[in-house]
């Protein structure tokens, strides 16, 4: 395909990708900003906006929150799996069309493992509200590993195994050397990445603690990334470890620390998952797909997003006792993993 066929590059164009590498300013400097600063400088209406974490564990949940205060328009969302990091996004489109929307959903899951698929993604797919790509977590992980790498696509048997070639834009040629069917998906470049990690110094390098879920790949594979953090730590403390930076500074474009920045989701070593929260948030979600009312789901925008100045206000409402509950909960299942 040509560089300026839309229609097949969703995202940026490997071109375009690569070109944005080269002029990327990537000298170690002070990225540290607010979250209102990040997400108006680099998310823009259009955006393909690749998702990190995997289901409820490190999705970039204040992020998004910010987002939809700040509104949205037609973008698309790549990832491999995820939960409440689109439920949040997709819910603001059921309720405030005008102010968010997307366009377009690349993915291999979108739902909560323990609490089902997402309702959410039910109401857009029933209503043909937004064009889905159904990939597997394998070749989506795939994809961005090409777009990492700087090539168009990326050769794998995975979707001939299954019904994945007749989902999305792969394609099948006779390999080269064996002779035998080969698949190549297309890379996947977002124009922003948005992640939530464990530590990360005021550059960039980012310490992932538990699965890296493909965050490496997707920040390199797009053009900027905005990382929220648990905690801003220094450059040195992260030098003296170097084998534990996941994701490299020049990759980031902004840091921003926010303690429960996954939240309701889990974050390794710091916080469980709040299963109540997720299922109440559901509990408004699904009676609408049936023809129920929406005010209920408007409430809870209006409360914990609309209605506060920014995540550490949302985050305030669950108190002190439920927050330490869910760190205690954290702190046993590392004790057992140990």
């Amino acid at each position: 395909m040509e560089n300026n066929d839309n229609m097949f590059w969703t995202g940026l164009s490997p071109d375009e990708a690569r070109e944005a590498l080269v002029t990327k300013d990537k000298s170690m400097r002070d990225k540290q900003m607010t979250l209102k600063e990040a997400v108006s400088r680099f998310i823009k209406d259009g955006d393909n906006v690749g998702i990190g974490g995997f289901v409820n564990i490190r999705q970039p949940i204040a992020i998004t929150h910010e987002m939809v205060r700040q509104g949205f328009k037609d973008i698309t969302l790549s990832f491999h799996s995820a939960g409440m990091a689109p439920d949040i996004l997709a819910g603001a489109m059921m309720i405030r069309p005008d102010h968010c929307s997307i366009k377009r959903i690349e993915l291999a899951y979108w739902a909560h493992e323990a609490f089902g698929l997402s309702p959410v993604w039910r109401y857009l797919a029933e209503r043909g509200m937004v064009e889905f790509e159904d990939w597997s977590n394998y070749n989506m992980s795939a994809r961005f590993k090409a777009g990492a790498m700087g090539l168009p696509f990326i050769p794998s048997r995975g979707p001939l195994g299954g019904d994945i070639c007749k989902t999305s834009r792969t394609k099948v040629i006779d390999c080269p050397f064996t002779g035998r069917p080969i698949a190549l998906l297309p890379a996947s470049n977002p124009n922003v990445a948005i992640l939530h990690v464990q530590a990360v110094d005021k550059f960039g390098n980012c310490i992932i603690r538990g699965t890296d879920a493909t965050c490496p790949e997707i920040a390199m594979a797009s053009a900027h990334t905005i990382v929220t953090c648990e905690q801003i730590v220094s450059h040195e403390l992260v030098a003296s470890h170097p084998k534990d930076v996941m994701i490299p500074f020049p990759a980031v474009d902004a840091v921003i620390q926010v303690p429960f920045g996954a939240y309701p989701g889990a974050c390794r070593r710091h916080y469980y998952y709040n299963g109540d929260h997720i299922r109440e948030f559901h509990s408004l979600v699904t009676p609408i797909c049936k023809g129920g009312p929406l005010d209920p789901l408007k409430a809870w925008y209006e409360e914990n997003i609309f209605g506060v100045e920014d995540f550490e206000d949302y985050i305030e409402k669950f108190g002190n006792k439920k927050l330490m509950a869910d760190k205690a909960a954290e702190s046993y299942n590392c004790e057992r993993l140990a």
